[in-house]
């Protein structure tokens, strides 16, 4: 019976873990069916960063509320509210309500990887976790290679069918839908098969409330409505200062407070702060690889979303080819030097990225994304297996949760603030650029004076993403470096480790 209830539990996680990517591939159709401009893109932003927002910021308290009110009760309520957030994200007829569905699904998708994995502690002894903490694991992972071409594959397939035809424009909406159904065989199996144990406990709300407001503080001031003006909008600044204050008053707290998001006891924090740095800027390249390579292609090289989608798997595929190298070679060469070949790697396709051209050939194309996905990949397994030898074997659910937080966080800092730096930009470039009118001029003289507009616009949009990527290849050769300090072969976490000598 257990194994049922993890595999409904890892079935959970691998739809929340979808949801976090899914509305990559379908972002220009839901863009188009809400009345966006494509020069307007700044308001589409939100729709990707609320789900993330949701996601972080519920998954290390909740993991600890499923302590004091039992698992069954927090995966039905999670599910619940995964399912709530799905159909109103569904219903949406205008950004403001879109984006609170997604804040819904995000929070109640957050909370099913700490618990299941808190589940797994439940139901296996000690020594016998690691098998069914890698399938959890790998079903948090693989929603992260499979959202985007899940997305537009049920898109797809409704569009596809003649019923729906006239839905075209909203093909998008039942990606949302068809979680309804997926969220209420979960919930059934989960009441049949999860035990609901709870135990007395003390919760850190204080820890949790703080890591949430200073995160959303940040999102706040990463957002710009009018990104013509400036990179941050007028209240940016200040928002972020107060990001800054309530961060460092959550870290204050978790040094005092006798409760905490992770107990401290044996764990060696120089390695443990090392994994979360370099997995924060392993996924702010991924998102900003999901979102800005497929809007290159639609923008650059005016490819169809479903063309756009196809270019992506290039990237897609290749993630899983390094991701199980990965998980080879780290055994052999160790988690330190895998984790920095694959970022160094990723920064330098990154570069090549870069240089992209508005006609750049598909032989091109394929080798970079192919080349940055496999660079990515190989970080994945060792970064997994680093936490794990950090800390000791009673922490290694709430570590590795951490690990996603710190993944999931890059990819909201990442997306939201070069989003905001490459619209500003745009609109830079683009300030002095006129819309030609078909009025009061030959159609020859029009036709020349559009086509030169054209170019204007394409011009403006490669200075854009060379300069978001030139950017993400640094950042990942920040992580390469933050790798070195990730733990070599021969270094374990133990429960009785010297907390002062790690600090």
């Amino acid at each position: 019976m257990r194994k049922v209830a993890l595999a409904a539990s890892g079935a959970a996680v691998l739809l929340g873990a979808l949801d976090a990517y899914v509305v990559v591939g379908v972002l220009t159709d839901m863009v188009r069916d809400l009345g966006i401009a494509v020069n307007q893109l700044e308001q589409a932003t939100p729709i990707v960063t609320g789900y993330l927002l949701g996601y972080v910021a519920g998954m290390p308290l909740l993991g600890q509320l499923s302590d004091r009110l039992g698992r069954r009760f927090v995966l039905q309520v999670s599910l619940l509210g995964f399912l709530v957030g799905s159909v109103v994200t569904a219903l949406a007829a205008d950004v403001p309500l879109l984006v609170l569905g997604r804040v819904v699904q995000g929070l109640a998708g957050g909370a099913l990887l700490p618990v299941t994995m808190a589940l797994v502690a439940d139901l296996w002894e000690a020594g016998k976790r690691s098998a069914a903490l890698g399938t959890v694991g790998a079903a948090q992972e693989l929603g992260s290679v499979l959202g985007t071409l899940y997305g537009i594959g049920v898109a797809s397939l409704f569009n596809a069918m003649p019923l729906f035809e006239a839905w075209e424009p909203q093909s998008w909406r039942w990606v949302f839908w068809v979680n309804v159904p997926l969220a209420v065989i979960a919930m059934v199996i989960v009441q049949r098969t999860v035990p609901n144990t709870r135990r007395p406990v003390r919760i850190d709300v204080v820890g949790g409330v703080l890591l949430a407001v200073a995160l959303s503080l940040l999102v706040v001031a990463l957002y710009n409505p009018k990104p013509a003006e400036s990179v941050l909008p007028s209240w940016g600044w200040p928002v972020l200062g107060a990001a800054l204050v309530v961060l460092a008053g959550f870290f204050g707290w978790e040094r005092r407070a006798a409760v905490r998001l992770i107990d401290p006891e044996g764990v060696r924090w120089g390695p443990f702060w090392a994994v979360l740095g370099v997995s924060l800027a392993a996924g702010a390249a991924l998102m900003v690889t999901l979102v800005d390579v497929e809007l290159f292609a639609q923008t650059v090289l005016r490819r169809d979303s479903a063309a756009a989608a196809t270019l992506l798997t290039r990237f897609l595929v290749a993630l899983p080819v390094g991701a199980v190298l990965g998980g080879l070679l780290a055994g052999r060469v160790g988690d330190r030097w895998v984790s920095f070949g694959g970022l160094a790697i990723a920064s330098v396709s990154y570069v090549f990225i870069a240089r992209w051209p508005a006609d750049v050939s598909g032989l091109v194309l394929t080798r970079d994304l192919a080349i940055a996905g496999f660079g990515l990949g190989l970080v994945i397994a060792p970064l997994s297996g680093a936490v794990l030898r950090v800390v000791p074997p009673i922490r290694h659910g709430v570590a590795s949760a951490f690990v996603v937080v710190a993944r999931m966080t890059g990819m909201l800092v990442g997306v939201a603030a070069l989003s905001a730096w490459g619209l500003h930009r745009f609109r830079e470039l683009t300030a002095d650029l006129a819309t030609p009118l078909p009025f009061g001029v030959e159609p020859a003289e029009f036709q020349r004076q559009f086509a030169e507009y054209q170019r204007g616009l394409t011009e403006a949009l490669l200075t854009e993403y060379h300069e978001i990527f030139l950017i993400t290849s640094v950042i990942c050769a920040l992580g390469a470096l933050g790798s070195v300090f990730l733990p070599g072969r021969q270094q374990t976490g133990s429960v009785s480790g010297n907390l002062s000598s790690t600090r």
